[in-house]
């Protein structure tokens, strides 16, 4: 049974930095690709970045490239999400998962999701 828990979120003002945490319990762990998505209130998930099984590889959205870097302890079984420079669109619940293939960016690609942190930045 895997399971993904996030910490890391909170309250932030505009051009701060956060960096959210995901732990991972199972077998296995460097069998899956991992991903970070979010969601804002009123509007669906989004991907946000994902990272490949050996961490060698990374993607993100648009909206974050630049800003935000993944990436992965194998050997500690987490995956982390460092946010710099953010803004008040931000804002939104994070949520760390879990699939088989790599670098992909659809909810519907992975199997696992933690219960999401939230991250708030004030303008």
């Amino acid at each position: 049974q895997v399971h993904l828990v996030e910490s890391g979120g909170g309250l932030v003002q505009a051009g701060g930095s956060l960096k959210l945490s995901c732990t991972y319990s199972g077998l296995t762990f460097k069998s899956y690709a991992m991903a970070w998505f979010r969601q804002a209130p009123g509007k669906e998930r989004e991907f946000a970045a994902a990272i490949s099984r050996d961490g060698a590889s990374t993607d993100y959205a648009e909206s974050v490239k630049g800003r935000f870097t993944i990436s992965r302890d194998n050997d500690k079984n987490t995956v982390s999400l460092q946010m710099n420079s953010l803004k008040p669109e931000d804002t939104a619940v994070y949520f760390c998962a879990a699939g088989m293939k790599n670098l992909r960016i659809g909810v519907r690609d992975y199997v696992y999701w933690g219960q999401g942190t939230q991250v708030t930045v004030s303008s």
